[in-house]
C-alpha cells in the first residue's frame, strides 16, 4: 500500500477529497494520510443500494483485508434477510404469511423487528417498520411522477401500522394481525449492519475502525494519535463553515431530502414517508443523530424528519441517543403535520 496516497487495499484510490465526495447526505469524514502506529487501509463494497466503506488502522494488511471481508459478509447477511427489494428474503416472505398464526423468525430478523417495534412505540409511529405497502406505492409514484389515486393510497395506508404485529420472545416468532402487511426496514438495516461490521472488526483485533453505510457512520476507537474521528456536519448555509465533531465509539446518521426527492405538480416530495399521509414529506428537512449505535441513530434520524424540529425533542429522551439536530428549510404545509394515530379502545 502506498502510504502517501492512501491507496486502497481493495478498489480505487480513496483520498481525503474522495471521502468528502462519496459520503452521501450531510456528513463528511476527514481522515489523516499518515499513521505513526499502523497503516490506514480502506475497503469498499456496494450493498443495500449504497456504498459501504471500511477504514481501518492495522499493522498487517492481510489481516485487515480478511477482517474487512468478514465484516462485509455480515452486511450481506443482513441484506439477504431483511431486504424488501428481494422477494425471497425472509422479510419479503413475511407478507405472504397468513394473519393470526405465529411465524418463526431467524435470530437476526427477530432482533431487527423487536428493536424496530420498540422504537415505533416510543416515537408513536414516526418510525414505523410496517410501511412496506406505502414504500412500494411511493417507489411507483417517484417513477411515473404521478400521485396515487385516493383509493389506492387509502388501501396501502390501511395495511400499515406497527400495532398490527406482535412478537413472542419465548418462541422467537411474529404474528401478523392485518391483511396485506409488508415490512420496510430500510430506515434501520444499514445502521444495524454497520454495528455488526464494527463489532466484527473489533473482534478481529482492529478496533481503530470506521464503517460508513450511505448516510450512516459507525466509529470505533480513534485513529492513532488522535482524540477521535473528525466528522463534518454541513450547516446548509453557504455563509457558514461546516460544524466539525470529534467522535469515537459512536454512530452518526443523517436523513433528509437532499438527494432523494421527486417533484410532482410543482411540489417537491421527499423519499422520507409521512406515515399519517402515506406520501413523502413536502417540507425540506434534514436530521443528524448521534447515538451509541447505528441501529439507534439510523431510525431516529428518520423519525426526527417526520416529527419536525419541535416534536423531535422527545427523541433525546431515548437511552443511547446523544444528540438530535434538525435543519428545516421551509414551514411545512398543514397536511404534513404528523399526528400519532388514536389509541385503540
Amino acid at each position: 500500500m502506498d502510504k502517501r496516497s492512501g491507496v486502497l487495499a481493495q478498489g480505487p484510490k480513496l483520498d481525503r477529497m474522495t471521502m468528502r465526495i462519496r459520503l452521501p447526505f450531510f456528513v463528511m469524514l476527514f481522515l489523516p494520510i499518515f499513521s505513526a502506529a499502523g497503516e490506514k487501509y480502506s475497503f469498499e463494497r456496494e450493498l443495500m443500494a449504497t456504498r459501504f466503506t471500511i477504514v481501518a488502522y492495522a499493522e498487517d494488511g492481510v489481516a485487515a483485508s480478511k477482517a474487512a471481508e468478514a465484516a462485509f459478509a455480515l452486511a450481506e447477511k443482513v441484506n439477504s434477510v431483511a431486504s424488501d427489494y428481494l422477494p425471497d428474503s425472509e422479510l419479503g416472505q413475511l407478507s405472504k404469511k397468513p394473519i393470526h398464526i405465529p411465524v418463526s423468525l431467524s435470530p437476526l430478523l427477530y432482533d431487527l423487528l423487536d428493536h424496530s417495534r420498540k422504537l415505533a412505540e416510543f416515537t408513536q409511529g414516526a418510525f414505523d417498520p410496517t410501511l412496506g405497502p406505502l414504500t412500494k406505492l411511493w417507489r411507483e409514484t417517484r417513477g411515473n411522477k404521478r400521485l396515487p389515486d385516493p383509493q389506492t393510497l387509502q388501501a396501502a395506508c390501511a395495511a400499515t401500522g406497527w400495532k398490527h404485529f406482535t412478537l413472542n420472545p419465548e418462541t422467537r416468532s411474529i404474528t401478523l394481525h392485518q391483511e396485506n402487511m409488508a415490512f420496510d426496514l430500510g430506515g434501520i438495516a444499514k445502521g444495524y449492519a454497520a454495528d455488526l461490521m464494527l463489532e466484527s472488526l473489533i473482534a478481529a483485533g482492529i478496533p481503530q475502525s470506521m464503517v460508513t453505510a450511505g448516510g450512516d457512520i459507525r466509529l470505533g476507537d480513534p485513529p492513532p494519535g488522535r482524540d477521535g474521528w473528525n466528522v463534518a456536519v454541513r450547516t446548509f448555509d453557504l455563509n457558514k463553515r461546516d460544524e466539525i465533531l470529534v467522535l469515537s465509539h459512536a454512530a452518526v446518521s443523517t436523513s433528509g431530502d437532499l438527494h432523494q426527492s421527486v417533484e410532482i405538480d410543482g411540489l417537491k416530495y421527499s423519499h422520507v414517508l409521512n406515515p399519517s399521509t402515506g406520501l413523502g414529506l413536502t417540507r425540506r428537512i434534514a436530521a443528524t443523530v448521534i447515538a451509541d449505535s447505528g441501529k439507534l441513530s439510523d431510525p431516529i434520524a428518520t423519525a426526527a424528519c417526520v416529527l419536525g424540529e419541535e416534536d423531535s425533542l422527545l427523541l433525546k429522551k431515548i437511552s443511547g441517543v446523544r444528540n438530535v439536530k434538525i435543519r428545516s428549510f421551509q414551514e411545512p404545509p398543514s397536511i404534513q403535520s404528523f399526528k400519532a394515530p388514536a389509541k385503540e379502545k
